[in-house]
């Protein structure tokens, strides 16, 4: 069976796919993995994609939508994301060509800078690996960054431009710089970390919150898990209301998510649970009660720390989150 996902409404009236099947696998998948899921994903009905450079994988994803355009499929069907990596802030435009040839794309809908400060790890770094020239985030060079982003969009290379892992503190002033604002703020959420009062910033700032990590990221790297991280598809009232609705937990976290108004990209190499997810946000959504409850199992989690990204003398990992 082939699924419609319902579609959020954009700032400017464009509709957008409620739900995105995200690509970051790196870790712990080949590239022809993550690439098949995105054929499959196709197949079940996701049309909205989440890529990035730093994933390793954007050349094998694009032969599968080269392959999808020549069986007909039309690309003005498909949103395709992509951000800038943290090596590439001042090479922009050079890093979204290069993502544009290897997902054999004319443009991209959305682009975003991945993370707001330039410090760069290598694949696979353990949490205790530090970049010497790592820096704390300067609203100055962001903004210089944030200038050739906005720069694709009037050349007509992207469509959108968006942040990404931001702070209210950090968001506020770029909204108050920008000549083109972002039109969507990627961040972790999950029922575990709902972060209120960014998502609340970001509705009522007509930016779009994309949720990664929706059902608490099993399988995100060893570097980014300690011992206090709570597992959402585990949580009690979570547990109560799936199986009060003979649902996976899961499907409970993505149905809680589209009915918040967040934009969840799951990430599954496996078709059946790809299916099961696309399916969670295509019926019976979460009642008033149910949202209520959810509101309960909210426990200030983080589970992507982000310890990689430190500067020499900054205290611990909250010192990125302001």
């Amino acid at each position: 069976m082939k699924y419609q996902a319902p579609t959020f409404t954009l700032q400017d009236g464009t509709k957008i796919p409620c739900i995105g099947l995200g690509t970051f696998g790196s870790d712990r998948y080949s590239p022809a993995q993550v690439a098949n899921a995105v054929r499959e994903g196709y197949e079940l009905g996701f049309t909205n994609f989440d890529c990035a450079s730093v994933y390793g994988n954007e050349n094998t994803i694009g032969e599968v939508f080269a392959g999808l355009f020549a069986k007909g499929a039309a690309r003005s069907d498909i949103w395709v994301t992509s951000k800038v990596w943290n090596d590439s802030h001042k090479q922009v435009r050079a890093s979204c060509e290069k993502s544009l040839k290897d997902l054999r794309l004319d443009y991209l809908d959305i682009y975003l800078v991945h993370w707001p400060f330039p410090n760069f790890h290598p694949v696979g770094a353990d949490p205790d690996f530090r970049d010497p020239s790592a820096k704390p985030y300067i609203h100055e060079d962001y903004m210089q960054t944030w200038s050739e982003m906005e720069k694709l969009c009037k050349d007509g290379l992207v469509r959108y431009i968006g942040t990404s892992n931001m702070t209210v503190k950090k968001l506020g002033p770029v909204l108050k710089d920008a000549a083109i604002k972002p039109m969507v703020n990627e961040m972790e959420l999950h029922p575990t970390f709902q972060q209120q009062e960014l998502f609340d910033f970001c509705k009522d700032n007509g930016v779009l919150p994309i949720g990664y990590s929706p059902l608490g990221s099993p399988n995100r790297p060893e570097r980014d898990k300690t011992p206090e991280d709570k597992v959402d598809i585990e949580e009690p009232v979570v547990v109560s209301i799936a199986k009060s609705r003979n649902i996976h937990p899961a499907a409970v976290c993505l149905k809680w998510a589209v009915r918040r108004g967040q934009l969840p990209i799951p990430f599954s190499v496996n078709r059946d649970k790809n299916e099961a997810n696309l399916k969670a946000v295509c019926e019976d959504p979460l009642t008033d009660e149910e949202m209520k409850l959810m509101k309960t199992v909210e426990a200030n989690c983080r589970l992507i720390k982000g310890q990689v990204f430190l500067w020499p003398g900054a205290a611990d990992w909250n010192a990125l989150w302001d």
